[in-house]
């Protein structure tokens, strides 16, 4: 079966930093491109950040310099590192893999 769980959101303030994770179970992510979307409460799921089999990074311009989204396929998980968050990152963040979703993780910034 097959699974991608996200992990590691929460509450914090503006400025504050956090790292996401999605474990993906039932494939190997080995040679899988993989992403980061989220949305926000009212607005269409966004496209965060991708990152191909061999690595090469993509963001959307509110990403840029401020997140990393990396991968370790020993582990088959992807990672969405986020520094300088803004109350405007607030959404739920989903990652993908193939045609498959996770539940998301829901990130929220305040003061």
């Amino acid at each position: 079966q097959v699974q991608l769980v996200e992990s590691g959101g929460g509450l914090v303030q503006p400025g504050g930093s956090l790292t996401l994770a999605c474990k993906a179970s039932g494939f190997s992510t080995e040679g899988v491109f993989m992403g980061w979307f989220r949305q926000a409460p009212g607005s269409e799921r966004e496209y965060v950040a991708q990152i191909s089999a061999r690595s090469y990074t993509f963001y959307n311009d509110f990403a840029k310099g401020r997140f990393t989204i990396s991968r370790d396929d020993a582990r088959n998980t992807l990672y969405l590192q986020m520094t300088n968050l803004k109350p405007e990152d607030t959404a739920m963040y989903f990652c993908n893999a193939r045609d498959d979703w996770g539940q998301g993780t829901q990130v929220t910034v305040s003061s």
